[in-house]
């Protein structure tokens, strides 16, 4: 039986939001072509995580596409800098901190739309949120609509197609407990992501940086027990 469910370009870092999305894009009808960006990131705990989710859901078309953003530095995630570690939640929420890598979402989203193009594809889905995150500037609407809008400018497809291409960020708007909810209400195993910046050579994670802290925000809010293995026994209660 041939498959007509559309395809959609799936950024997937390996993290939990990104899987959230990888989810939702599944249940709403898409063939998932996931995405997943070597980029010079500290660790590659989370290349691994993104090839067993793959693995899980059965998608077909998984690229890691390789581009070293080491060579530009200037961020924690990618240069030699100390990952912040103990920020209060408020701090997470309206302060952009260390971890920021520059232009990031403007350069994964690029990439995903060369590919999406070349697939023929009309949807990219990105797990961006901008509620419960580390206050960075790609993560907010205005940025996802302004891409969008650029998107269908900057192509062949945009300019020729009928159809619009559709940035979809389907976690944009909540909070990381509505996230933890919604993915869990889909079966989302969340033992095979990875999110924390600073994880130990075990692969545990850290307990302490940005993305640790608002994971365990959003598993506690829900009265779950983050089911990955923390460094620190305090790290993942509910």
């Amino acid at each position: 039986m041939t498959n007509t469910r559309p395809l959609a370009v799936v950024l997937l870092s390996g993290g939990l939001d990104s899987t959230t999305s990888l989810a939702i894009a599944i249940t709403e009808g898409f063939e998932p072509c996931a995405l997943t960006f070597a980029y010079g990131q500290r660790h590659r705990l989370e290349l691994e995580a993104a090839a067993s989710i793959v693995r899980e859901y059965g998608v077909v078309r998984h690229v890691v596409f390789p581009i070293d953003l080491r060579a530009f530095g200037g961020s924690a995630l990618t240069d030699d800098i100390a990952v912040p570690k103990g920020r209060s939640a408020e701090e997470c929420y309206h302060s952009i901190p260390a971890t920021y890598v520059p232009a990031r979402n403007t350069v994964f989203l690029s990439v995903a739309l060369a590919w999406a193009e070349t697939l023929g594809s009309k949807d990219i889905f990105i797990g961006v949120n901008s509620l419960d995150y580390s206050g960075y500037p790609d993560c907010r609407p205005e940025f996802i609509a302004a891409f969008e809008s650029l998107a269908n400018l900057a192509t062949k497809a945009g300019i020729e197609d009928g159809k619009p291409l559709k940035i979809h960020a389907p976690l944009l708007h909540m909070t990381k407990a509505e996230i933890v909810r919604k993915g869990t209400e889909l079966g989302v195993d969340y033992r095979r992501t990875c999110s924390c910046y600073d994880p130990n050579p075990q692969g545990e994670a850290c307990g302490q940086c940005d993305a640790c802290t608002l994971r365990l925000i959003g598993f506690s809010a829900n009265g779950l027990t983050d089911p990955i293995r923390y460094a620190s026994s305090t790290g993942n209660t509910a």
